[in-house]
């Protein structure tokens, strides 16, 4: 009798080695999850972007501190700039679309506030501006990247680069780490 093959066993073992290269980088996750929480603790607001899968990743982060991640808790302010569809088609056919995530930056961030990007490139002008604009206004940007980090790697202020070259292993490791934000936030704010 043959054993049934698993479809997605490589996807799966390609997941362990990904969470496993990702150990070596322990201490940016802790330090880059304590910076965000203890700046929503003191009242500031956190955005967040991305494009095609990744803003599915911004929305999520955004939404678990709104709603709610586990806990019952008072909402953190947070805002994916790219769930306002309004705003990201008039800017986009205004400023280009280049711009659509630099220019609500502009309207709405204050210093001491919190920009979280995901990109599995890292190479998309709309990030790259967003984060520029970031770095313009006071605003701390923490750059959640894959592959080779791209250009966002000298354009924010922290990076955490996932060590693979595979954007589904990229986005899955996105997400544990979205959740990780919400887990210290949920810690940090009643």
């Amino acid at each position: 009798m043959t054993t049934p093959t698993i479809p997605f066993l490589p996807q799966i073992e390609e997941l362990i080695d990904v969470l496993a290269a990702l150990r070596a980088q322990a201490a940016e996750v802790e330090q880059m999850v304590a910076l965000i929480g203890a700046a929503l603790a003191d009242g500031h607001t956190l955005y967040t972007c991305g494009n095609g899968g990744s803003s599915t990743d911004a929305i999520h982060l955004a939404q678990e501190l709104v709603g709610r991640y586990r806990s019952n808790r008072r909402p953190v302010p947070a805002i994916s700039l790219n769930a306002d569809t309004g705003a990201l088609t008039c800017i986009a056919n205004d400023f280009g679309y280049e711009q659509v995530f630099a220019r609500q930056l502009a309207a709405l961030a204050k210093p001491g506030d919190v920009l979280v990007v995901f990109s599995t490139s890292g190479n998309s002008p709309n990030i790259l501006h967003a984060l520029d604009t970031a770095r313009a206004r006071g605003v701390v940007s923490v750059a959640l990247l894959g592959k080779d980090g791209g250009a966002a790697c000298t354009s924010a202020d922290h990076v955490l680069i996932v060590p693979s070259h595979s954007t589904p292993r990229i986005q899955e490791i996105h997400t544990l780490l979205l959740h990780a934000i919400c887990e210290e936030v949920e810690a940090r704010i009643t």
